[in-house]
């Protein structure tokens, strides 16, 4: 299982000129590698063994080519048929995808080194930072503010340059499977330690244990950064002040994606700490923003890249993490599995046949729990499925200001 470790990067200015430098040749490699690639017809194209080749060649032809780690350039012609299929897995997905694009100036913005090409440095008498040198760049001191392995356990090192001007450097390490804890056997989990997670409409997430966390309130962010783009639009393109507020506008930006992607990891963590076994439905969002009026705050919950946390945060933890189809789930009685449709308006799920009521939201997330048991094969209570295995609970709900304030949604800070 690989891990990345992303810190903040201080290099010099002669050294960040020429990471930048080095940045724009890698992109001027990458785009001749895209257009050679496609120059061939479908079915015969380059592999990434022969671009690799081929960049030799493209040394002599582009002395500038040769500037850069050769081991670097060889990385960027290997992205290229990982994002070749990526667009694959998109379009089978039914995304429509076009063929990868040129990219100009200022587009590509970082370089990669895998398994050689750079060292780390430990020893700069320096608190809190380490130094790593990059095959023909230099050193770059970063900051530790997680232990950072020595670089013989390094896989990759990627060199970043945001669009707000920051540097960054991420180290991909790998953790042997032997050494991740070992998750609970499903015949023994306590079914108290298990939840289920509907992915809601009115709040972020409504678990089966009745907690709802709301949705993250992004308003102000969202002003300022129409404030900051309105002021940009005023200013001469390509101008000292232009660069000037561009850079305000990124910084605007990248608030609000770290503003979401600190939620949802805390909300993640929280989840695969306190439970054994967290079922969640797989949620096929593309529909959702394609066709819904509500298209920005769904795609603000990022739910995709959520589901992607838990999964990944679940091998961390040793937490059995479950995807399970969420058709049904909302219709479908918790108590005696009859089906009863219902408008999205209405809120509360009343069955028909034997009578039962719950919050909607609340009854798809039994629901989601009990096919979670049967998925990993814990089964599920013959008389009462769900009622059996869980007591009832007050119904609380948590703001989301104070998942982001307190890491995580405790009960002893629910607010009723």
């Amino acid at each position: 299982m690989d891990t990345a470790l992303r810190c903040r990067a201080d290099p010099d200015e002669g050294t960040a000129s020429e990471a930048w430098r080095h940045i724009d040749i890698h992109r001027q490699i990458r785009n001749h590698g895209v257009r050679d690639y496609y120059s061939y017809a479908k079915g015969n194209r380059p592999s990434a063994y022969d671009q690799h080749n081929k960049l030799t060649r493209w040394k002599r032809q582009w002395p500038t080519f040769a500037e850069v780690s050769a081991h670097a350039a060889q990385q960027t012609l290997s992205q290229i048929h990982k994002d070749v299929e990526t667009l694959k897995g998109r379009r089978e997905n039914g995304y429509k995808t076009g063929c990868l694009k040129w990219q100009g100036t200022g587009e590509f913005r970082s370089v990669a080194y895998q398994s050689e090409g750079f060292d780390v440095d430990h020893n700069t008498g320096r608190d809190g930072y380490v130094r790593v040198r990059l095959s023909k760049i230099g050193w770059i001191s970063v900051r530790e503010h997680r232990d950072i392995p020595e670089t013989e356990d390094i896989k990759r090192v990627v060199l970043k340059k945001e669009a707000t001007g920051e540097w960054f450097v991420s180290f991909i390490t790998e953790i042997p499977d032997d050494k991740l804890p070992e998750k609970p056997n499903p015949d023994e989990i306590d079914k108290a330690d298990c939840v289920g997670v509907d992915l809601g409409i009115l709040s972020y997430i409504h678990t089966s244990d009745d907690l709802s966390v709301g949705m993250l309130d992004l308003s102000e962010s969202y002003d300022r950064y129409a404030c900051a783009q309105r002021t940009l639009d005023r200013k001469e393109h390509g101008s000292a002040n232009w660069e000037k507020q561009r850079q305000k506008v990124a910084a605007a930006k990248r608030r609000i994606k770290r503003q979401v992607l600190d939620y949802q990891h805390k909300l993640s963590s929280w989840l695969v700490k306190e439970y054994d076994l967290v079922a969640v439905e797989d949620l096929n969002v593309k529909p959702m923003l394609e066709d819904s009026q509500n298209a920005k705050n769904k795609q603000d919950a990022a739910w995709s890249r959520f589901l992607d946390l838990l999964a990944y945060k679940g091998d961390l933890h040793g937490t059995h993490v479950v995807q399970v189809d969420a058709r049904g789930t909302t219709k479908e009685c918790s108590r005696c599995g009859v089906e009863t449709t219902k408008p999205i308006w209405v809120r509360e799920h009343s069955c028909p046949a034997c009578s039962h009521t719950d919050d909607r939201d609340l009854n798809a997330a039994k629901n989601i729990l009990s096919r979670g048991l049967t998925e990993i094969g814990a089964g599920r209570s013959e008389s009462t499925p769900v009622q059996t295995a869980f007591p009832t609970f007050t119904s609380s709900k948590v703001d989301a200001k104070r998942v982001v304030e307190a890491g995580s949604p405790e009960v002893s800070q629910i607010t009723e």
